[in-house]
């Protein structure tokens, strides 16, 4: 249920940071130190409503520290760039990789803010030859930008997904090339990976990934959990999410409380085996 009467503050995500990171986590705010579990990830790792996401409940069913390093709307290119996240990673027993979206991260056709993934800087010149007639100015958030130009033409978006596409694997491998400790790779998504091969449903998150996509990084990970749940699961999981009003236009985007428990159930024997 959401807790309207609360307010907006109701949900005390303890913002905290690591090193010298720019970046804000969820708290609280832990020890990089002995041996622990590292998560990185988007909205779903971070845990937006959820008052105890699946690295909190993993923690609590392995009797293992589990550092948070989820960020909000974030791509790949907010952990690659981010050194402190990196050393994070890399001192972990094992590195826990929410898979992320295409959409939020620098390409060819467009640039996207460093820290704040999903906001769009500006498009290449490239882009601007390949539409002529869209006008660049008017998008903030990557989504609405990629929405409108396949709306513009179909045809011509094929190959702006493609080039996502691209940038994906290549990015997602040198990320995880880059990280020292065992990687598991987390699908936690409404639909599986083998049901998105095309770009016609912008609310597939993690946007435009396939199974093409994850077949490709998997050699790079010790273990590829998915988790996939269903409407009624998304529906049910809403109870126990913390939101106000304001909020519930997001909050009914989020995967809710069921899911991260059914990552926590997935994820908790591979880890304890990789332990």
């Amino acid at each position: 249920m959401a807790y309207d009467h609360l307010g907006a503050g109701a949900l005390d995500y303890l913002s905290c940071r690591y090193g010298k990171s720019k970046l804000l986590f969820r708290g609280p705010k832990r020890k990089l130190e002995g041996r622990y579990i590292a998560a990185i990830g988007g909205t779903e790792t971070y845990g937006k409503f959820i008052p105890r996401p699946y690295p909190d409940r993993v923690e609590a069913a392995l009797g293992t520290k589990v550092v948070n390093l989820g960020c909000v709307n974030a791509g790949i290119d907010v952990f690659s760039q981010d050194q402190a996240v990196m050393e994070a990673c890399s001192g972990a027993a094992v590195t826990v990789i929410e898979v992320p979206g295409a959409q939020n991260m620098s390409n060819r056709f467009y640039a996207v803010h460093p820290r704040r993934n999903d906001r769009f800087l500006r498009a290449s010149t490239l882009l601007k030859s390949f539409y002529r007639e869209v006008d660049f100015t008017e998008f903030h958030f990557t989504r609405h930008l990629l929405s409108a130009l396949r709306a513009a033409d179909a045809d011509r978006f094929q190959v702006v997904e493609h080039e996502l596409k691209e940038a994906w694997v290549a990015r997602m491998k040198a990320l995880m090339s880059r990280i020292d400790s065992k990687v598991v790779l987390l699908w936690l998504a409404g639909h599986r990976p083998e049901d998105c091969t095309t770009c016609s449903d912008q609310d597939r998150d993690p946007l435009y990934v396939d199974r093409a996509m994850l077949e490709a990084v998997k050699p790079y990970a010790a273990q590829v959990v998915e988790v996939v749940v269903g409407p009624q699961d998304v529906a049910a999981g809403r109870e126990g999410m913390i939101y106000s009003d304001l909020e519930a236009p997001a909050a009914e985007e989020m995967l809710g409380v069921q899911a991260h428990q059914a990552a926590t159930e997935a994820l908790a024997p591979v880890l304890k085996d990789l332990l």
